[in-house]
C-alpha cells in the first residue's frame, strides 16, 4: 500500500511538473519575491518587539530563526498551491519527517525546551550563585541546551536545561544576602552569657549587617556539651570571606574568655563499697 501511494505522489508531481505553463510560473515568482521582501519585513518588526520584551538575549536568536522558518514556510506552500500541487500531501509529509526527527533528536529536544523554560521564567541570572540538584557555582552561561556554572574550585559545570527545568533551583543571590550560620559545643560549666558574648564579639566585622542583629543562643544540650548557635547576615558576595573570619574568631574570643571548646567524651564514675565484718 505504502508503495501505491509513494507511485501516486509521484505521478502527481510529474503531472503537475508537465502542466506547468508560464501563466502559473510567474504567480509563484510572484509570490516568492513578495513573500521573501514580506518576511524580512515581518523579521525585523519581531526583533523590536523581542528587544522591548524581558527575554534573555540567548532566546532571542532562536524564537527569531523560528519565525522566520515559519513564515518561509508559508510562503513556500502558498507558491507550490499557485503551481499545481497538493498543499495538503506536502503538509503531512512534512508532519511526518518531523515526527521522525523529533524522535531522533528526542534528548536535544529536551535540553532545548527546559533552556526556554528557563530562559522564560528566570530561575537565575548570569553572575547568580546557584545550587542546582547536588552541583553548586557561579552562572556563567546560559544556552539554549546546557547552563554554565563556574565551581567555588574554578571547575566549569556543564549541566543539561533538562535537568534544571526538574528539579530543585537554590539561588543564594536573589535576595543579595545570605545568613551565615555556625554551630559550636562548649562545655557545661561554661556561662551561658560569656559564651554568647563571645560569640558576639566574634563576629563584630565591618561586613556583617546589623539589620536583622547578630543573633546568639544555645542551640541544644547534647550528651557532653552544649551546643551554641550563631547567626548573621552578610552580603552575598562577602558570604565565605565572614563565614570563614568568624569561624577563627570564635577560638580566639573563646581562648580570651578560658571558654573551653567540648568534643565528644564519656565520664565513667567509679563507686566503692565498704563491706564491713560483723
Amino acid at each position: 500500500m505504502n508503495t501505491t501511494a509513494a507511485a501516486a505522489d509521484v505521478g502527481t508531481f510529474k503531472r503537475v511538473f508537465q502542466s506547468l505553463t508560464l501563466q502559473k510560473l510567474i504567480p509563484a515568482v510572484l509570490i516568492l519575491v513578495i513573500g521573501y521582501f514580506a518576511v524580512k519585513l515581518l523579521t525585523k518588526i519581531f526583533e523590536k518587539a523581542l528587544s522591548r520584551s524581558r527575554l534573555e538575549k540567548s532566546v532571542h536568536a532562536f524564537l527569531r530563526s523560528l519565525f522566520r522558518i515559519l513564515l518561509n514556510t508559508i510562503v513556500i506552500l502558498m507558491a507550490a498551491s499557485s503551481l499545481g500541487f497538493d498543499v495538503t500531501s506536502l503538509i503531512a509529509v512534512l508532519s511526518v519527517a518531523s515526527l521522525a526527527l523529533s524522535l531522533a533528536i528526542q534528548g536535544a529536544l529536551s535540553n532545548l525546551a527546559g533552556g526556554i523554560a528557563v530562559l522564560t521564567t528566570h530561575p537565575f541570572y548570569v553572575g547568580d550563585f546557584v545550587e542546582i540538584g547536588t552541583v553548586s557555582g557561579t552562572v556563567r552561561e546560559i544556552g539554549m541546551s546546557y547552563t554554565r556554572l563556574l565551581s567555588a574550585d574554578n571547575k566549569e559545570i556543564c549541566v543539561p536545561n533538562s535537568e534544571i527545568s526538574s528539579t530543585k533551583i537554590v539561588n543564594y543571590t536573589h535576595s543579595g544576602r545570605r545568613r551565615v550560620d555556625l554551630s559550636v559545643n562548649v562545655s557545661y560549666d561554661a556561662e551561658p552569657e560569656t559564651v554568647k558574648a563571645a560569640l558576639l564579639r566574634a563576629a563584630a566585622l565591618p561586613e556583617v549587617q546589623q539589620d536583622p542583629a547578630p543573633f546568639a543562643a544555645v542551640n541544644q544540650y547534647g550528651e557532653s556539651a552544649v551546643e551554641y548557635v550563631l547567626r548573621v547576615w552578610v552580603a552575598t558576595a562577602d558570604y565565605w570571606d565572614v563565614y570563614y573570619a568568624v569561624t577563627e574568631r570564635v577560638r580566639a574570643c573563646f581562648t580570651e574568655d578560658g571558654i573551653a571548646m567540648s568534643y565528644p567524651h564519656l565520664n565513667v564514675h567509679l563507686s566503692t563499697s565498704e563491706t564491713k565484718e560483723s
